[in-house]
């Protein structure tokens, strides 16, 4: 007798259909999360009621494809559903068995029911043209065959089914302009959805799968052979105890789902229980993924709600300077919505991601503390993400960083931590002194860096393009604040030297002013005492130094931001008395210095020459005299 779906249910099955499912594929992980219930409420049945024998060895879901008849088959062997199960259950959409069974048990006992929203089964249409479900129920003499195209209705009689338990049978749609149905008609194709979405549902999955044998060598013949497999693996890696797994059982769940070719830097494994109750598996890889510095990349663990995977790639479960983790989190207690596609974002979440992102601090601090080799490795392929992380929202993130990071040192010739820079400084030092370049051998030979040398100070060399970025978000760490050696103000010079180079610029104040109109692009020129061997050197005013202005002129919008430079010259070198001579005697020769002398600090900055042709005809003029 065909029976029509009520109204409102009607309209909730074409929303399903079109618009709640996104992804096609799940219908396969909803309906084995049903079988799954079904096996788990007959289990359960069985340790309350004497009467009901259950072999838990014999309990088991099956898929089986026919490719002529176009059918992709469920069956499992749970409880079964009555004449009214199938009514109410199937008949009235959003009525869900198994969240009424588990409303009605004692919630202290083990059983976890995946589906509770009811919806679930019906995402079958979206790949189905029709469905039947065959059902004989624990509690019944006779089967039952619930039948359905869609919003037209549904109909349900009599079956000659005589095993326990249910089969849907799938009568799957054609290839249309849109979607590749005959998918779901292909063993493998389904063999690796049951891996993707269900591999840690607990009862076997069994397919009978087609394994091609070599039946004579010389002629190279092979011969196609039917085996049934069980296609899941139903204990998750991260519910054993971690005693339990072998390192190369680690490295080969790693390298087979997160498709590496070589094993994990670190393995990360927590389990816990309270407010937030959780199990994870993660990884630290070895090298950084080919696609990580691009906006393809796409950050996330893997999120299982009870062994069913939920979401592919959860952002929200990791913060941006921890994306190169690789992982999965299996929770009990997490709200899912309707779909069961999308997680909700309640204080749980929020909970579980604020645990993980501890757990990875605590194990990258105790790697930096007893591994520290390893960790150097680390930090060569994800460092720059953790400097990101320090500058990035503002430094809001800063404390959580400041002790993971390392820049190397020139007094140890290595990368160190900040808190090691603190306890090497010298009695008299009250700063951590750094200058940033394009590599440690540039940056060794800058002249701000003598003068620091000699006072015995450790200077920092930034070389990555986020250093400085990160150092100004710092601005201090444990009381002593970052000075930039290749600022203008900054001088370790004695008071009387101080003095005489102050007397040096007032009375030549007039050379300075119109060496400043010659060269136009700097802010202040004048003579200095910090250098001590090199002629001149290129200092920045305020908070853009010269590194970052070549970051923001690599930026692709090209942002007009400049550094306000300063052409410092070496009061004791002999060319600052051959231009205060020029400067009285040949005001022309004395313009070519000043663009020869400017153009020498650029280049020693890193920076390119305007006009190079008129800088080398310049110097050539000079030199022929």
């Amino acid at each position: 007798m065909k029976k029509q779906f009520k109204s409102e249910s009607k309209r909730l099955l074409d929303l399903m259909i079109n618009s709640i499912y996104t992804n096609k594929d799940i219908f396969l992980r909803e309906l084995i999360s049903n079988a799954s219930d079904a096996i788990d409420k007959l289990y359960y049945r069985s340790l309350t009621d004497k009467k009901i024998k259950v072999d838990k060895n014999n309990l088991e879901i099956k898929i089986d494809i026919n490719k002529e008849q176009r059918t992709l088959t469920i069956t499992d062997n749970g409880c079964g559903m009555t004449q009214n199960e199938l009514e109410n259950n199937l008949g009235t959409i959003a009525k869900s068995g198994s969240l009424a069974f588990k409303e009605n048990i004692d919630k202290k006992k083990d059983i976890d029911i995946i589906g509770q929203f009811g919806v679930g089964f019906y995402s079958a249409f979206m790949v189905s043209k029709k469905i039947e479900v065959i059902s004989k129920s624990i509690d019944s003499d006779e089967s039952f065959k619930w039948e359905s195209t869609g919003t037209s209705g549904y109909s349900i009689e009599k079956s000659d089914y005589d095993a326990i338990g249910t089969k849907i049978i799938l009568y799957i749609k054609e290839n249309d302009d849109t979607s590749e149905y005959d998918d779901y008609l292909d063993e493998y194709y389904i063999k690796n959805l049951v891996k993707k979405y269900s591999d840690y549902i607990r009862y076997p999955i069994k397919m009978e799968l087609t394994k091609h044998e070599l039946v004579d060598k010389e002629k190279n013949e092979y011969k196609d052979k039917k085996e049934i497999e069980v296609v899941n693996t139903m204990i998750p890696l991260w519910k054993k105890k971690s005693s339990d797994v072998t390192e190369d059982e680690y490295n080969n769940f790693y390298i087979d789902k997160f498709n590496d070719y070589e094993k994990p830097l670190k393995v990360i494994t927590s389990s816990v229980e309270g407010v937030a109750t959780y199990k994870s598996l993660m990884f630290i890889p070895s090298h950084t993924p080919y696609d990580y510095y691009t906006k393809d990349y796409e950050k996330g663990l893997s999120l299982y709600a009870s062994g069913v995977l939920i979401m592919d790639k959860c952002g929200d479960l990791l913060p941006d300077y921890f994306s190169f983790v690789k992982g999965v989190v299996d929770s009990e207690d997490l709200p899912l919505n309707i779909s069961r596609e999308i997680l909700q974002k309640t204080n749980n979440l929020r909970l579980i991601a604020k645990s993980i992102e501890s757990k990875i601090s605590k194990e990258l601090e105790n790697m930096l503390k007893n591994e520290r080799e390893k960790y150097e490795k680390f930090f060569k392929e994800f460092g720059t993400q953790l400097k990101y992380g320090v500058y990035n929202n503002y430094g809001m993130d800063k404390d959580k960083l400041k002790d993971l990071i390392l820049f190397y040192s020139a007094n140890n010739q290595k990368l160190i931590t900040l808190s090691e820079y603190v306890k090497s400084m010298k009695e008299n030092q009250d700063s951590i002194y750094y200058v940033s370049g394009e590599s440690i051998n540039k940056i060794d030979k800058l002249p701000q860096v003598e003068q620091v040398k000699e006072k015995e100070y450790d200077i920092l060399y930034l070389t990555d393009y986020v250093d400085e970025f990160a150092i100004t978000a710092l601005q201090e760490y444990a009381g002593k604040k970052f000075i930039n050696i290749s600022k203008d103000d900054i001088d370790l010079a004695t008071e009387e030297e101080k003095e005489k180079v102050k007397k040096d610029n007032l009375e030549n104040s007039n050379l300075l002013k119109d060496m400043k109109e010659v060269l136009k692009d700097v802010s202040e020129v004048k003579f200095t005492s910090k250098l001590k061997n090199h002629p001149v050197c290129l200092s920045t005013k305020g908070d853009v130094s010269i590194e970052m202005q070549k970051v923001f002129a690599a930026m692709p919008n090209d942002i007009p931001i400049k550094a306000e430079t300063v052409l410092e010259i070496n009061e004791n070198h002999p060319i600052a008395q051959k231009i205060k001579d020029l400067y009285k005697s040949d005001k022309d020769t004395f313009d070519k210095y000043a663009k020869i002398l400017y153009s020498e600090a650029r280049m020693i900055a890193g920076l390119s020459l305007d006009d190079p042709t008129e800088i080398s005809n310049l110097i050539c003029d000079v030199i022929s005299k």
